[in-house]
């Protein structure tokens, strides 16, 4: 049994972490819509953020104890994870018709995101140089977003705004604050126990905290863009599905380690320079056949995807 625990705890700490993740957006989204902030702003700001809270107080809590392998393999692995397994279980279920949407400057930020992480990367340490760097480009990218969005919403004046994700207008005050503590105070316990355990079981099958990042916690930190994704597809809106997966590998990138690298300096494992980091490029490479290809992901490519995936998985671990 006390091989097991630590599994447990893991467990545990995660399902913590993403209830809490979600107990935060909710009570954060209603807070702000009731002291008057637009609908747009808390879209662009609060939900992106607080639905990548679990993966940023992870990274945080892996630097503070000493395990930044962790931190790092928990946004290289999870942006692999997002494109060919949350974009390829769900196409295996229902195709997802990509090529009506429109992506193209989304993703090519993606992509420049992508190439500049690498570029930092290459320096050996991602320290405070670094974590500016990455957050003045994602301060560019919310910027951007905004105008887009501000020019939309002028465009189509005659129609309501949309609620963002967990609005609630007949919310009452004592539930709004109930949602906030719960995400304030399961968020870094979750992160906590995940975090403290995922260091045990590395050293008890002897891989680093790097594969642990990169293979459990990467997966675990996945699970809510494979929901909104997998009900996107039955619901047939590829334009979430694929936006979902572009804006979370953004932001993951930009703010989750340039927040991170800001509380203390994460080296760069060497096997992140052969490896791990040209394949979360080239599975992003891999996003052009349908965002300028106007291909659809059917059920084929959905099959090649999670196998690609799981064949990744498969050399991580041998």
């Amino acid at each position: 049994m006390s091989d097991l625990m630590p599994w447990l705890l893991s467990g545990l700490g995660l399902v913590i972490l993403l209830l809490a993740g979600d107990a935060l957006v909710k009570g954060a989204v209603n807070l702000s819509l009731r002291l008057g902030v637009p609908a747009l702003i808390v879209s662009l700001t609060i939900v992106a953020f607080g639905t990548s809270a679990p993966e940023l107080l992870i990274s945080i809590q892996a630097v503070l104890e000493g395990a930044p392998g962790l931190a790092l393999g928990n946004v290289v692995g999870s942006n692999t994870a997002n494109i060919l397994m949350v974009l390829g279980v769900p196409a295996i279920l229902a195709a997802m018709h990509t090529g009506e949407c429109n992506t193209r400057k989304t993703y090519n930020f993606m992509i420049l995101a992508s190439l500049l992480f690498i570029g930092l990367a290459y320096r050996g340490v991602f320290d405070w140089i670094a974590g500016v760097v990455l957050l003045a480009a994602l301060a560019l990218v919310l910027g951007d977003a905004f105008r887009d969005a501000h020019q939309h919403r002028n465009a189509c004046k005659g129609d309501d705004a949309e609620e963002p994700e967990g609005a609630d207008p007949d919310m009452p005050g004592w539930r709004i604050g109930v949602f906030l503590v719960l995400g304030l105070i399961g968020l870094p316990l979750g992160a906590d126990l995940l975090v403290d355990n995922a260091t045990i079981i590395a050293r008890e099958y002897g891989v680093s905290d790097t594969v642990i990042g990169l293979t459990l916690v990467a997966i675990g930190t996945s699970l809510p863009e494979l929901a909104t994704t997998t009900m996107a597809a039955l619901r047939r809106q590829a334009d979430v599905a694929l936006g979902n997966v572009i804006g979370s590998n953004m932001f993951n990138l930009l703010a989750i380690i340039g927040i991170a690298s800001l509380v203390g300096p994460i080296p760069v494992d060497p096997e992140f320079l052969r490896f791990d980091l040209w394949v979360m490029l080239g599975a992003s490479l891999l996003l052009a056949v349908f965002v300028y290809g106007n291909r659809d992901i059917t059920r084929g490519w959905g099959i090649l995807l999670t196998a690609l995936y799981g064949g990744y998985m498969l050399l991580l671990l041998s």
